[in-house]
């Protein structure tokens, strides 16, 4: 069944926050679980992103594990290719490109200093990195905020970003509005209408990151990318619901 995105407006946003948004939330109506832990649903909905560092191969070598701290399985990014931080050389992107949306996805580091990170389509990059609280560290819209890691759980546990994500507005082919995320972290909400500036990181990193250095951002919904470094981070209940986000000041009260 499919569900038409919703119109969001200021009288409808603090449902978002009400509904959960920690560890363990259920997918709200006309939400996509786009990863439920079985092989069938990554090798269904998600591929490879064949980015300019590309040096692995379908089917995806991301392995299917137990979860360690509850029941089922989930997924691991210790893509071989990867080992030594190579990013970009095994990232998985979702194979349905995303506009507006709010993202629920739960991880998993295994050991001390393990990284990885979200990217909101494809471009802007949510990391996870244990141990590090700096503008480069976990939690943080990269190099556009600090750490929010007073709310992390810690290494060997589950976590849990929730976000809302307003894509960039174009007009007459300009960037007109830049992009904006509002994010949950383990039920806490850290980010609140947060201008996203560029794209970092480079070509590796994401889509039009080889534009005019990340600034040269393009008018293309893209997929969720989830990033491999070679580390033993983990996924689950990972679901998406399309959005129409009509203003760019939204508040999504708690």
């Amino acid at each position: 069944m499919k569900f038409a995105p919703l119109v969001l407006s200021l009288s409808l946003a603090g449902s978002i926050a009400q509904a959960g948004t920690g560890v363990g939330a259920k997918p709200v109506e006309g939400a996509e679980v786009v990863f439920d832990g079985s092989r069938e649903m990554l090798d269904a909905k998600w591929t490879y992103w064949e980015g300019p560092g590309f040096k692995s191969s379908l089917p995806i070598k991301w392995k299917i594990v137990d979860d360690a701290v509850d029941k089922g399985t989930v997924m691991m990014s210790d893509d071989p290719v990867a080992a030594g931080g190579k990013y970009g050389s095994a990232d998985i992107v979702t194979k349905k490109a995303y506009k507006d949306f709010r993202l629920h996805i739960e991880f998993y580091i295994a050991k001390e200093g393990g990284n990885s990170g979200v990217y909101l389509q494809n471009r802007y990059e949510i990391q996870i990195l244990d141990g590090d609280k700096t503008k480069h560290g976990l939690g943080a819209v990269i190099n556009e905020t600090e750490s929010p890691y007073h709310a992390y759980n810690g290494a060997g546990k589950w976590n849990a970003y929730d976000i809302v994500f307003r894509a960039a507005r174009f007009k007459d082919g300009k960037l007109a509005e830049k992009p904006m995320v509002t994010m949950f972290f383990n039920g806490k909400k850290v980010h609140v209408n947060q201008t996203i500036n560029q794209v970092w990181g480079g070509p590796n990193s994401g889509v039009d990151g080889g534009n005019d250095g990340g600034k040269g951002i393009t008018d293309t919904p893209q997929g969720l990318k989830l990033q491999a470094e070679g580390h033993d981070v983990r996924f689950r209940n990972i679901w998406i619901k399309e959005l129409d986000i009509e203003k760019a000041d939204t508040d999504f009260s708690e």
